[in-house]
């Protein structure tokens, strides 16, 4: 399971915690947690979470970090006054 960061036009920022996927349902994003090591969105998923998708920015796959586990993408560095690149999963 996977945790997701939600960036609202209200700037503030939600995170739902084990979730393993989310899809547009209608006017709604709704984010799920699959049931019975399925790997599917069924009627056997539960649903976690539901926002307005004309009020969603961005949704951000959020995986723990370990300082050892970071790495740096050289090619966002190449001009010495570049920012990074940014990536969302």
């Amino acid at each position: 399971m996977a945790r997701f960061s939600i960036s609202l036009v209200s700037d503030r920022t939600e995170i739902i915690e084990h979730a393993d996927a989310y899809q547009q349902e209608g006017p709604l994003t709704t984010f799920f947690a699959f049931a019975g090591g399925r790997e599917v969105i069924d009627s056997w998923s539960a649903r976690l979470a539901s926002f307005r998708t004309v009020d969603v920015i961005a949704v951000r796959r959020v995986r723990d970090a370990t300082p050892d586990s970071i790495e740096f993408d050289e090619q966002a560095f190449d001009e010495p006054t570049a920012a990074p690149l940014l990536r969302s999963a």
